[in-house]
């Protein structure tokens, strides 16, 4: 029986509409883009939180929003800077249970980030080895790519060992940039575009253990972005576990900016993880 990861769904109600995002592997409720009123909004939100067993919601607020969303309990976690096409996104956060607020590892990861914030920003890249390839995916890379992603993560939040998941997001536009060695993927990484809002999230970035040490995943986030820069999409944006030191130093090298931690997200590995949030202004 295939597992039922989560659900987009497009809400409309007298008193609302809403696009939202059903996630019964993660146990949470987000709601990416709304409009109306945030009351009868935040009542649904609930009870349909509460029908599901959801320990977590987060809406994607507009800044006029932040107080209305305070009142009623929620907790600014951090912002997408420019996710609304130009517009900054407020991650407003609920919890419905006492265990999923707390995070075991909150200290950990603030002296991780600590470190990761006195690196040098904009250092160069290592050179790309002769004998790694770089470039972009397409369907046919759907089985290597999905034969990565199962080795690398045995428990992630998305089905990305999945051969036709992975195939179907690059047919509905998500891009995959990929390096080979030996005519084998060895590290990946995705941009899923937002073409609505003219933003982008660096996302489901993987490397084989053994190819680690050569910086491979700043090649990929920079092609990644030269592909979105072209399609004038100019806000990226990513979400790095907090308890990864290698994951924050690529994005803040890469001069994205730290913008707040999501506690216990998403399942990843064995637990729930706290995410980082890093943002990037592609168009200066």
């Amino acid at each position: 029986m295939q597992t039922t990861y989560y659900e987009n769904k497009k809400i409309t109600k007298t008193h609302f509409i809403a696009n939202t995002c059903f996630d019964y592997y993660s146990e949470r409720l987000r709601a990416d883009d709304y409009r109306g009123n945030v009351y009868f909004f935040a009542e649904w939100l609930e009870e349909e939180a509460e029908i599901n067993g959801f320990h977590k919601i987060i809406v994607k607020s507009k800044k006029d929003d932040i107080d209305a969303w305070q009142e009623l309990g929620y907790i600014n976690e951090g912002e997408f800077k420019g996710y609304f096409n130009g517009a900054t996104a407020y991650a407003m956060c609920k919890y419905l249970k006492n265990e999923r607020r707390n995070s075991e590892y909150w200290i950990e990861e603030d002296r991780i980030l600590k470190d990761v914030l006195k690196l040098e920003k904009g250092t160069k890249n290592q050179p790309l080895q002769i004998e790694y390839t770089l470039r972009m995916a397409d369907v046919q890379d759907a089985k290597s790519l999905a034969e990565l992603y199962g080795n690398v993560f045995q428990v992630y939040p998305t089905p990305m060992n999945d051969i036709e998941y992975v195939r179907e997001m690059i047919e509905s536009g998500t891009l995959f940039c990929i390096i080979e060695h030996e005519g084998r993927i060895v590290s990946a990484a995705s941009a899923d575009v937002n073409d609505t809002y003219n933003n982008a999230e660096i996302t489901d970035c993987a490397t084989s253990p053994e190819h680690r040490k050569f910086g491979l995943m700043k090649h990929l986030v920079d092609q990644l972005e030269k592909e979105l820069f072209q399609r004038k999409i100019y806000c990226s944006y990513s979400i790095a576990r907090a308890l990864s030191f290698g994951m924050n130093a690529v994005f803040h090298q890469k001069d994205y900016l730290y913008k707040g931690r999501l506690a216990n997200n998403c399942k990843i590995f064995d637990k729930y993880e706290d995410m980082n949030i890093w943002v990037k202004d592609l168009s200066k």
